[in-house]
């Protein structure tokens, strides 16, 4: 089977793409590899994929010195004609679509960088899979959809109607406009909700990394809303495992849909979405001290209120991912933090 995974030089896609490697699949890669942060980490990356930084040019494909089942490409999702010409030459079997703007944060000041990946982007795969049809379209969506929900744990069948950053509400968008190309078209797609995901290879602008970097090199870390924090972090082996489950299960119309008490996370089209994390939620201050033991090192902690467009907690509700593909998330935050700790000292040398 071929899939196309997009953000294959992104820290989940590149994940993504190992796992589907190991399972024989035929995988075309695609990323536009920009500066959000450092490229050369997604150069390296790929360069673990047998995509060497020498070979990328725009809008040519790159075959892997490793696997004979991986090709690459390195195009923007807003070049319509391109994305285009992929779907109508590589007749893609399965799409998964991790491509995104993310952060929280960096909404607040580049609002259309958004726009731009998550709307313009994310339209033009879903006409790609309208006029090239796949046997499902998986796509990241995100625990901070939740909003201002308070409601715990946080549960797919729940509103969602008050994001709270302009990311969230691009990926509520995102689900809006899957579910009418769902329904207009019959295209199967299950969107999954990331909650707080970490690991080896992770974003430099993720907690984990920030505050690792911080605490080797002696330097304060900042902690929001003073410590008062929970945040239900998620292995990125479990999540790869809960993609590749999903994957091989196309959504399917549900039988039982009711119009007079619809259900958010189900349809009468075949539109499913899924919350996919840890359901464990561990306090800040609690997730610090664990890496400071694995460090070895004590961090210079520098309280901080609030942040605008953050949420003080989020805890996932699996029961529907587990009933439906049997997932149960492995890996805990001790020994997740030790595996991303190993990793980080590798890769820069401490």
């Amino acid at each position: 089977m071929k899939v196309l995974v997009t953000g294959s030089a992104g820290f989940i896609g590149f994940h993504t793409v190992k796992r589907l490697l190991k399972e024989n699949c035929n995988i075309i890669g695609l990323d536009n590899i920009n500066n959000y942060y450092d490229a050369n980490l997604k150069y390296h990356r790929l360069a673990e994929t047998g995509i060497s930084k020498e070979d990328i040019e725009w809008d040519k494909p790159v075959e892997s010195k490793i696997y004979d089942n991986y090709l690459f490409y390195r195009t923007n999702l807003e070049d319509t004609s391109k994305i285009d010409y992929l779907f109508k030459t590589e007749n893609f079997d399965y799409v998964v679509h991790l491509a995104a703007q993310p952060g929280v944060r960096y909404s607040l000041k580049h609002p259309h960088a958004y726009i731009d990946s998550n709307i313009k982007g994310f339209i033009n795969i879903l006409e790609a899979c309208r006029h090239y049809p796949v046997k499902h379209l998986v796509y990241a969506s995100t625990s901070s959809i939740y909003g201002a929900n308070r409601k715990i744990p946080f549960s797919e069948h729940h509103n969602v109607d008050h994001p709270v950053s302009l990311y969230a509400a691009t990926k509520k968008a995102n689900e809006l406009m899957t579910h009418t190309y769902s329904h207009l078209f019959n295209i199967p797609s299950t969107g999954l909700r990331f909650f707080t995901v970490y690991g080896p290879w992770g974003r430099p602008d993720m907690a984990l990394f920030l505050f690792t970097k911080a605490i080797l090199e002696e330097k304060p870390i900042q902690v929001f809303n003073n410590g008062n924090m929970l945040r239900d972090f998620t292995y990125v082996d479990d999540i790869v495992e809960g993609i590749y489950r999903v994957m091989k299960k196309p959504a399917t119309p549900n039988a039982g849909f009711d119009s007079l008490n619809p259900d958010p996370a189900s349809s009468y089209a075949p539109y499913r979405i899924f919350n996919i994390g840890n359901s464990k939620p561990v306090n800040l201050l609690t997730f610090i001290q664990t890496l400071e033991e694995v460090l070895g090192k004590k961090a210079i902690k520098e309280m901080m209120p609030m942040q605008d467009g953050d949420i003080p907690e989020t805890w996932a509700d699996i029961n529907d991912l587990t009933e439906n593909t049997n997932y149960t998330p492995k890996t805990n935050i001790s020994k997740g933090i030790k595996h991303f700790v190993d990793w980080y000292k590798k890769y820069y040398k401490k």
